[in-house]
């Protein structure tokens, strides 16, 4: 086991978050974020299939078949698309992704730049969360809308960085939203 090879990496991007989240605005889910990981099933899991270079709940999914640890941390998280899908309305719909809130698509978003800096350290460009978005995201169940602003704003990062990216976080995704909200 360990742990404490685990808990640092999630206290680093705990902490990695939660500064992203302060330069854009998002106090609260910055202290909030990724709490759960500090709970035994979540946390138990960490350690044991702990290797610092990717989400030891792959590594969960491999041994055992499913990642419990996953199950349990996205059904907390609202920042993690998973959380919000859904059956649809119509009645021919099956299971959907729901309509983020746009705090949470941007929560998201700076997630996917944390956990790039963790497990790429030195490797990692402002390309990184890009290419591994684009990488998986054809399997992806998101709201069309979610799915448009998070590809936005991965865009904008591979191509303008990461102050001009926040900035335009805090000035017009987050502040037009409070507006009309």
């Amino acid at each position: 086991m360990k742990a404490l090879e685990h808990f640092k990496t999630i206290t680093h991007h705990r902490h990695l978050v939660m500064g992203y989240c302060f330069k854009v605005g998002l106090y609260k889910q910055g202290l909030l974020h990724d709490l759960s990981k500090y709970t035994p099933v979540e946390f138990l899991v960490g350690c044991r299939y702990y290797q610092g270079t990717r989400s030891p709940n792959n590594a969960e999914r491999e041994a055992t078949g499913v990642s419990m640890a996953w199950l349990h941390h996205k059904g907390r998280n609202k920042h993690h698309f998973e959380y919000w899908i859904d059956y649809g309305l119509g009645k021919d719909d099956g299971m959907v992704g729901m309509k983020m809130p746009v705090n949470y698509v941007v929560e998201m978003f700076l997630d996917r730049i944390a956990a790039s800096r963790n497990y790429m350290k030195d490797a990692y460009t402002d390309s990184s969360p890009l290419q591994y978005y684009q990488k998986g995201c054809h399997k992806y169940m998101m709201h069309p809308e979610t799915t448009a602003l998070l590809e936005q704003l991965l865009t904008m990062l591979a191509e303008q960085g990461e102050e001009a990216t926040f900035a335009y976080v805090r000035k017009e995704v987050l502040h037009h939203e409070t507006r009309r909200g």
